[in-house]
């Protein structure tokens, strides 16, 4: 597991660049949507890739640092939230639908139990410990969650999935997310700490107290991601890190969400390089600490919409541009098709 990552076929790549100059127009002029086109029959090893049907999974778990006041909401608002995905409700669900993407809610760690059979039971433990006090989380519960968000991106995988996109639910996750990047980026917190569930500036300094306090006690290691999970992370960060090893492992395009989905691609490429090559930014969140991420995976967003909700919202709207990139390759008709000349051939003024 995790050791079979195979690198992006260059190759292919440069087949498809040389391609997409016999599309009919002029060269470089679907700007990203070209670039956009490559990497994703480079990730894939095809010419002609396809990124239809997209997979979300939704990983669910507490955090028992909310303990501490570093949310707007109470910790049980998780297992309300997760009733609405069951429901259909939230906005991951519309547009998930909107994408027709396959769908899956898991429980790696909410606090209370949830009875539906719409849910997939995986639970490690009732939500995290409060990092503050003592470790979140073993070493072994750490990998436990990895494992489980491996096996469910690989059993989507397994259903037919082009592309996967994973969110998150979890009062607490954003305060989680800022102390991994902390330790990982060496960052000092102020760059990370946001508003998160729309907490005060009060709230926010109070966030970030609680952070360095537990940091300073709990002393995570910076080289070695599964310290740094068991000690400050959380459930569904982890298994949104084994789902994206996964995803690459078999050459499945990841379009990565907001903050702590970005959090745990920053956590999946710890474990294996490799995995980051696999990996597209759907938006540049607005929440504070989203930017330093980007820089850090080396990717560049593809919207800036204003967006801050997780649950993997803003990757499913951005992932119709994956659609378009690959729709480009697939149905465009080329020069000599189409019957046009093209730029090195004479041309009457005022033609293409």
């Amino acid at each position: 597991m995790y050791n079979d990552i195979p690198p992006l076929d260059k190759r292919v790549g440069k087949r498809v660049r040389a391609y997409i100059d016999t599309l009919t127009k002029p060269p470089g002029s679907l700007g990203r949507l070209e670039a956009l086109a490559i990497e994703l029959a480079e990730m894939t090893g095809k010419p002609f890739p396809t990124v239809t049907p997209p997979g979300v999974i939704i990983f669910a778990a507490d955090h028992g640092v909310t303990e501490e006041g570093v949310s707007a909401f109470p910790q049980n608002v998780t297992a309300q939230m997760v009733q609405n995905f069951l429901n259909g409700g939230a906005a991951i669900n519309v547009f998930s639908r909107q994408i027709q993407a396959m769908f899956e809610i898991v429980d790696v760690g909410v606090a209370e139990d949830i009875e539906s059979s719409e849910l997939v039971q995986k639970k490690i433990r009732y939500g995290t410990a409060n990092f503050s006090k003592q470790d979140a989380m073993t070493r072994r519960e750490a990998e436990t969650a990895i494992e489980v968000g491996y096996e469910r991106a690989q059993a989507m995988i397994a259903k037919g999935i082009k592309c996967l996109i994973v969110g998150e639910m979890g009062i607490g996750n954003t305060t989680a997310s800022s102390a991994i990047l902390s330790v990982i980026l060496n960052q000092n917190l102020d760059e990370l700490v946001g508003i998160g569930t729309g907490i005060s500036e009060e709230g926010r300094k109070i966030k970030q107290q609680v952070i360095e306090r537990s940091i300073k006690a709990r002393q995570p290691n910076p080289n070695d991601p599964l310290d740094v999970l068991s000690k400050v992370g959380g459930l569904e960060i982890a298994a949104m890190a084994g789902a994206m090893l996964a995803a690459a492992e078999n050459r499945i395009p990841i379009l990565v969400d907001g903050f702590i989905c970005s959090t745990a691609a920053v956590i999946a490429k710890c474990i294996h390089p490799t995995a980051g090559d696999y990996m597209m930014i759907g938006h540049r969140s607005v929440e504070k600490g989203h930017s330093r991420i980007i820089r850090f995976l080396e990717k560049e967003p593809l919207l800036q919409l204003g967006l801050r909700l997780g649950e993997g919202s803003g990757a499913a709207v951005a992932f119709p541009i994956l659609q378009s990139a690959t729709n480009m390759l697939n149905e465009m008709a080329t020069f000599q098709s189409a019957g046009i000349s093209n730029k090195n051939e004479k041309r009457r003024e005022g033609e293409f």
